[in-house]
């Protein structure tokens, strides 16, 4: 059966043995032979030499015979062998806590190489401590000090995109796909230099250059399929870009020429929650009569900002600009009708909705 879209049958069980053959010499800087690595990784010796080539072009690797006539023996020369990153149990920890963070990269080639690194700081934080309170005081805190994703999506049918994702971003090469845009109801063939790959509200984004239309863009990774990354060519990273840019904290991660001063008033039930929260890098409270708060903040898009207000409920009311007043109403309007027209609010209570509205 021919490999679907280019790639070659196995590549993903390839990498990983290149990677195994890479921990291996880097947990043995003494060398081992083409033999002991062949039984480690289960393959022929023919095979192990193949891998030892590609393993090359990343390391110097040098042969060195044993002493007395002994085998010849594979080694990192000393140079070039990772350095030891020294971490104290609390700050192993604090990066354990991040590693749900993850998940949504479970099955491709990125989230394995992050997995071996958790494991690594998992034997650290299991290790069993010093002084009296040893594995007592810590018991299981690497299961009790975590974070939890909001909601989490599921991007199990999206390995294949999201390896290519990421070569493409790590190694600067233009990425091939198929997208469908938010409200088209067509695909279109694109290609992209990607600059940069997003977590964002616990989904994956890539903001990159798009070829054809001359402007950056934010792509959402569930919208992609079909993807490539190209493996000659490359692409230059502009020296001015800068991925925050493209973030509006609470309200979405695109970038928008348009700007927006939006005043919300919030009362007093909500006013504690608004304070210990910065949806907005430029936002400013201001006490109001009442025991409520005014948040005052320069925006782009307001499409998600009327999201943002109707989750508020009666709690919050818009100021400015009038704009954004015509469309939070007109969603609320809209709400209300569906119930109307359902049957499902009272006839006294739709009565004094209709004399409110006039």
């Amino acid at each position: 059966m021919a490999a679907p879209r280019g790639r070659s049958i196995g590549q993903f069980t390839q990498h990983r043995r290149l990677d195994l053959v890479r921990d291996l010499l880097e947990r043995h800087p003494r060398g081992l032979t083409i033999y002991e690595l062949a039984e480690s990784l289960k393959v022929s010796s023919r095979t192990l030499r193949r891998y030892l080539k590609e393993v090359g072009r990343d390391y110097d690797l040098e042969p060195h015979r044993v002493r007395g006539g002994g085998q010849v023996v594979w080694r990192i020369p000393q140079r070039d062998l990772p350095r030891k990153v020294e971490l104290r149990r609390t700050q192993v920890y604090a990066l354990l806590a991040a590693r749900r963070l993850f998940l949504p990269l479970k099955g491709t080639a990125l989230h394995e190489e992050i997995d071996l690194a958790v494991n690594r700081l998992l034997a650290i934080a299991q290790r069993p401590g010093r002084g009296p309170n040893a594995g007592l005081a810590d018991a299981r805190l690497e299961d009790r000090f975590l974070y939890l994703p909001f909601t989490p999506k599921d991007y199990a049918n999206k390995v294949d995109e999201l390896d290519d994702l990421f070569q493409a971003v790590a190694d600067l090469r233009p990425l091939h796909l198929v997208y469908r845009s938010h409200g088209k109801d067509h695909d279109e063939r694109i290609t992209v230099h990607p600059y940069a790959m997003v977590f964002h509200r616990d989904a994956i984004y890539c903001v990159g250059f798009h070829t054809a239309r001359g402007e950056i863009r934010t792509l959402l990774v569930d919208r992609m399929r079909d993807t490539q990354c190209e493996t000659n060519e490359r692409f230059e990273l502009p020296e001015d870009f800068n991925v925050e840019e493209y973030f509006q904290g609470e309200f979405g991660i695109w970038r928008s020429n348009e700007k927006h001063r939006v005043i919300v008033e919030f009362d007093a039930v909500a006013t504690e929650y608004v304070k210990t929260r910065k949806v907005h890098h430029t936002q400013r409270l201001a006490a109001i009569t009442g025991g409520g708060v005014r948040l005052t903040m320069t925006v782009g898009d307001l499409t998600p900002v009327v999201s943002w207000v109707l989750e508020w409920g009666p709690r919050v009311r818009v100021v400015e600009p009038p704009e954004l007043q015509r469309r939070v109403i007109g969603e609320l309007q809209q709400a209300l009708q569906v119930y109307e027209t359902a049957g499902d609010i009272p006839k006294k209570t739709r009565r004094a909705s209709r004399d409110n509205r006039q």
